[in-house]
């Protein structure tokens, strides 16, 4: 297969697709290697980049994804006429964070470290699909665990975990640390949105 029909191939599966479409299900469809089809994919994904075009095709782990330039954010929600989602509040940034820099994680565990109840949030952040149950811990009561999603990497511009700030702390128990995860991930937020916008997760006290 020649490089401009393996492109097509790949753009037009991943537009039909709409969500992350992993390298081995496209290597399969294919029949190509790895290190191709993240060749092609990342060629492609630099032309649409420098062009400005009004998508992008970002890389998410182990898959690729084919979205809407950031930049064209305010012209589709208003041709779509939808409202922008809601920006999490501190409550919410601060549970994602824990989860996000410590998964899996229960929990027992966000409260430990926040010291307050977090269920309400924990749900809303399931709702939002920022994070996802992931599977029970071995332990008495044997409490569900909690990982971040592809959704979270997209919402906040990462290709992967490893693209998470740095933390300056090196004490989980430290409350300083939950300050810090909740600024790193709003530092993110910010840079994604560039906008003030509503709030969601707030709890109640």
């Amino acid at each position: 297969m020649e490089l401009k029909e393996l492109e097509s191939a790949i753009e037009g599966i991943l537009f039909a697709a709409g969500d992350p479409m992993s390298v081995e299900r496209l290597c399969l469809t294919l029949g190509q290697d790895r290190e191709t089809v993240d060749s092609v994919c990342q060629r492609m994904a630099d032309s649409y980049s420098y062009d400005r075009r009004g998508i992008r095709l970002v890389h998410l782990e182990n898959s690729w994804q084919m979205c809407s330039a950031p930049e064209q954010a305010p012209y589709i929600r208003k041709a779509l006429e939808s409202r922008k989602p809601a920006k999490l509040s501190q409550p919410a940034l601060e549970v994602l964070a824990i989860i996000a820099y410590f998964q899996p994680v229960t929990r027992a565990y966000i409260e430990q470290i926040r010291g307050v109840d977090s269920s309400y949030t924990v749900g809303l952040l399931l709702e939002r699909e920022l994070i996802r149950e992931a599977g029970r811990l071995a332990v008495p009561g044997r409490p569900m665990q909690f990982r971040t999603t592809k959704n979270f990497l997209r919402s906040f511009g990462l290709a992967s975990l490893d693209d998470l700030p740095d933390l300056a702390s090196a004490s989980q128990e430290d409350m300083q640390l939950t300050m810090e995860m909740e600024s790193a991930l709003r530092r993110l937020q910010e840079a994604e949105t560039g906008e003030k916008g509503d709030t969601i997760g707030e709890e109640s006290t």
